[in-house]
């Protein structure tokens, strides 16, 4: 199984994963050229593209995906009010739940929900085979049910959006600050080192820190808040890697 992050951050998301010849764009928010250069610089043919897996509506998650769906002929996956917002008439949609489970290809797919202010957002986990990919992004929190769906993970792509002293004393106005503090808004670095740590278990190999905000975050600052806290209180002999996912250019290719 092979992930790679085209794009990461507040102003376009798009996560690619793989199996044999199952190849899945997981959300579509920058520009078609962007993710077809992005495919193209990890080898990846953008001919074989499956399918494509929304997870909410706003711009920085769908940019890409009419253009894509339309020249590709891909079918496009997401909820219902999801894809009736985020989708021309002439794209092939795919309506799920949210805790549906569905196989495209190789790798059989799971939704769940998250609470953030879009219309119906989810988020998922990728199986083959062999591995388990867990990707959670836009949430401004998690829950036993959210742990629940990614748990075994081996890959956790996973959000840490924002330093919250960075964010209250930053220019954001205070409601745009309320909102993404909020329960319907973004992880933190530090929520998202809880989380990391509430999840341990011995098959966690690799953590993937994304949608980092531009304004209120820095890279180096969500690794070393993660990387703290799960050296501090990691209760497996191996700890996990951890990354941080490029804003503007492909992150390197992992293969599990």
């Amino acid at each position: 199984m092979e992930v790679c992050s085209i794009a990461s951050g507040s102003s376009g998301n798009c996560v690619y994963v793989g199996s044999g010849d199952t190849h899945l764009l997981i959300d579509a928010g920058i520009s078609g050229k962007r993710i077809e250069e992005g495919l193209s610089s990890i080898g990846v043919d953008k001919n074989g593209l499956s399918a494509i897996l929304l997870t909410h509506e706003h711009s920085d998650h769908i940019q890409g995906v009419n253009v894509l769906a339309k020249r590709y002929h891909l079918p496009v996956f997401g909820t219902k009010a999801t894809l009736h917002a985020a989708l021309q008439p002439i794209v092939s949609n795919c309506p799920i739940c949210p805790e549906q489970c569905f196989t495209i290809g190789q790798i059989t797919v799971r939704s769940f929900s998250v609470s953030h202010d879009a219309l119906d957002p989810i988020c998922y986990t990728l199986e083959d085979k062999e591995h388990k990919i867990g990707i959670v992004t836009d949430l401004g929190m998690y829950d036993t049910n959210i742990l629940r769906h990614l748990e075994g993970s081996e890959l956790l792509y996973v959000e840490a959006n924002h330093d919250v002293n960075m964010l209250l004393v930053g220019k954001y106005p205070y409601p745009l600050k309320q909102r993404i503090l909020g329960d319907r808004g973004h992880l933190s670095n530090d929520s998202t080192a809880k989380l990391v740590c509430e999840l341990q278990y011995d098959g966690l190999k690799q953590i993937i820190l994304a949608h980092l905000s531009k304004e209120n975050n820095y890279a180096q600052l969500a690794y070393e808040t993660v990387r703290v806290e799960v050296e501090q209180n990691w209760r497996s002999k191996v700890i996990p890697n951890i990354e941080v996912a490029n804003r503007n250019c492909p992150s390197k290719l992992i293969s599990l």
